[in-house]
């Protein structure tokens, strides 16, 4: 009898185990599968720009504000949903509602009606991450909810990969419309798989003392209080929120960067946006899990400093690699720098789903996320923009930067970047200036990222070193 309990025990786990392997992958592709939806206008940007005669701050706002002023606003109420209903059932509504809206900015004529759009995708997203860590940290305990956190957190990188490589090849050789449909609809397969094999677990029921579990969900006064109280959570959301605002900005904009400055087609800066910001945020979300995980076992302050180091040595070399003008060196430093610069993620949320119980999760969360892409997302694509244009226009020698290198009027972004296929003395001049302009830009922002890692630091010094205060 004891040998056949000990076997369904050992099956039990075994089942249990496979399925949170099976919830974790599903949800990291949903994951990718969004943030695709998210960036693809990164991939795709110079392409538009081109056909709508777009200046980069407009780009910007596509790529930024557009998607985030919703997706911001609407992730606190739909978190307070998920506080009381069923979270599966939330997520896939919400995949199936952004994946509708990416494939109809395939159909937009005008700006005005992309914009629209991109602000549908928005909408649909904001009931996504939020829910999905409310799910993560009820299926893994605190020990092992930095990795898990951190292994989610793949899903940008992995779906940056995706709209890279599959949407440069699109653009370059059918063009930009098709990419959004491309990239939409396998969307609706996500959320029908999401509803048909994903389980609602027990509230709290990977915590080690389920007495601490509310029955009733906090009020949301109740759990900015908590929050705001913590000198800790306040200083990692202050890096978290700063950090974002360059990384973001900085992001949405490399593709652009590889085409002006090296002169590459939409296919070749695509692969190279999928390789670096894809491969190079996979390898530093899960080092700097894992690694937080491994060392707080000794000192709880690790889950600060990793963030932190991880900050404070990515900037350097991100200057670096935007002063470089042979490609290969330049977009290697980039690599490093983009490694370095992903480890915050699993740390940052291991420590605010630690500061909470199981029905604020799911709002902590959205906070986080609201300040995070309302500021970062929302404002740093922009100011990259606006910053290229004012560069830009200050590099130019030919007079009016934006009457006369218009995308129509056959100037720079008409080139595409390819360098040999510029003969016109104007438009040498308009692709110069918008490469200066851009890299200009991007330098700026840099400059931002050693700000972020002081708040990181700064975290460290109110935690204790056994316990996250």
């Amino acid at each position: 009898m004891e040998e056949l309990t000990s076997l369904n025990v050992r099956a039990g786990t075994a089942r249990g185990s496979w399925y949170r392997r099976w919830f974790l992958l599903l949800l990291i592709l949903v994951y990718a599968s969004s943030f695709v939806d998210r960036i693809i206008i990164a991939v795709v940007g110079q392409a538009i720009k081109v056909e709508m005669n777009l200046s980069d701050f407009q780009l910007g706002l596509l790529g930024g504000l557009a998607f985030s002023i919703f997706y911001t606003t609407l992730g606190i109420p739909i978190a307070r949903l998920a506080e009381r209903f069923n979270r599966v059932m939330l997520i896939s509504i919400s995949i199936i509602a952004w994946s509708a809206m990416t494939a109809l900015c395939g159909t937009a004529g005008t700006y005005w009606q992309l914009l629209l759009y991109r602000l549908g995708v928005g909408i649909g997203e904001a009931g996504s991450t939020p829910t999905a860590h409310s799910l993560i940290a009820d299926q893994f305990p605190p020990a092992r909810r930095a990795s898990a956190l951190a292994i989610y957190a793949l899903g940008p990188p992995i779906g940056v990969i995706a709209g890279a490589l599959g949407g440069g090849w699109v653009v370059q050789h059918l063009g930009w419309r098709p990419v959004f449909f491309v990239v939409g609809l396998p969307g609706l397969i996500f959320g029908l798989l999401t509803w048909l094999t994903l389980r609602e677990p027990k509230r709290g029921g990977a915590d080690p003392d389920l007495k601490l579990v509310s029955q009733e969900v906090p009020p949301l006064k109740k759990v900015l209080a908590l929050l705001m109280s913590s000198k800790v959570f306040v200083q990692m959301l202050l890096g978290t929120v700063v950090g974002a605002f360059a990384q973001y900005g900085i992001n949405m904009f490399i593709p652009v960067y590889l085409v002006r400055v090296y002169g590459m087609s939409f296919a070749q800066a695509g692969l190279i946006f999928g390789l670096v910001v894809g491969i190079g945020g996979i390898v530093g979300n899960t080092l700097g899990g894992y690694s937080a995980d491994w060392a707080s076992a000794r000192d709880r302050r690790w889950y600060a400093w990793v963030p932190a180091l991880g900050t404070f040595a990515g900037f350097p070399l991100l200057v670096l690699a935007f002063l470089q003008h042979d490609w290969p060196l330049g977009v290697g430093l980039l690599f490093v720098a983009t490694l370095l610069l992903n480890v915050w993620n699993g740390p940052t949320f291991a420590i605010v789903h630690g500061l909470v119980e199981p029905r604020m999760r799911a709002t902590a969360a959205a906070i986080v996320f609201l300040v995070m892409n309302l500021i970062g997302q929302g404002f740093g694509p922009a100011t990259i923009g606006l910053l290229s244009d004012r560069f830009a226009a200050r590099a130019f020698s030919g007079g009016d930067y934006r009457l006369m290198c218009s995308g129509q009027g056959g100037g720079a972004h008409a080139a595409h970047g390819a360098l040999t296929a510029v003969t016109d003395p104007i438009a040498l001049a308009c692709r110069d200036a918008s490469a200066v302009g851009v890299r200009y830009a991007m330098l700026t922002l840099t400059v931002v990222l050693a700000w972020a890692a002081l708040h990181y630091f700064l975290a460290s010094r109110h935690m204790r070193r056994r316990e996250a205060a």
